[in-house]
């Protein structure tokens, strides 16, 4: 399994950032690979230009092709997701998170904008095929502490959701429906009976 982490805040050092990381940091201790992805490294004009052939946009769109599942992060502006955010999203194409599951982060200065996830950034996913979008977690500023040696502290109940949410992402993930040759033995010619 491998999970691109896809930081949608313009600001190097960012609550939504952290949180992205706290997800990462559980995925590695559960064995699983992760890939990053910072939009605000891809180069600004070929973003606004909507320039895919551009070498930071192309491997970034190759980036989100490769993955079988992406965690986004975003801080809320204005009751809704980043606009660096936004135009990268624009530039993929239309089945891009066909066959992934997506994980939604967001943080926000007040718990007035936590549905942005659900009304905002949601129906952008749905529109570009996502399998399976898991229930998003919100977390105000206040309980996204970034620390003066770039540790981050979380109040108890978003770390508690975090975890909640990786794990359910990994099942997700993983969970198989078994084929019909591992539901049933395979019967040899010579003892198939049949009546007429």
């Amino acid at each position: 399994m491998s999970v691109l982490l896809v930081a949608g805040s313009p600001s190097e050092h960012s609550r939504s950032a952290a949180l992205l990381g706290e997800v990462e940091q559980r995925l590695k201790l559960r064995g699983i690979a992760t890939d990053k992805l910072f939009i605000r490294d891809l180069s600004p004009q070929a973003l606004l230009l909507a320039n895919v052939s551009h070498p930071t946009v192309s491997a970034a769109i190759d980036q989100v092709a490769r993955a079988e599942a992406i965690v986004v992060s975003t801080p809320v502006y204005k009751a809704a997701y980043s606009g660096v955010l936004k135009v990268f999203l624009d530039l993929l194409p239309q089945t891009a998170l066909k066959g992934k599951h997506v994980l939604p982060l967001a943080t926000g200065g007040s718990p007035n904008h936590m549905l942005a996830l659900d009304y905002a950034l949601r129906p952008v996913l749905q529109s570009l095929g996502a399998d399976h979008i898991l229930p998003g977690v919100y977390a105000i500023d206040a309980q996204v502490v970034i620390l003066p040696d770039g540790g981050t502290q979380l109040h108890a109940d978003i770390s508690r959701r975090i975890d909640d949410s990786t794990n359910t992402l990994i099942a997700e993930v993983y969970r198989k429906v078994p084929s019909v040759a591992a539901r049933f033995a395979p019967v040899p010619f010579s003892q198939v009976r049949c009546s007429v």
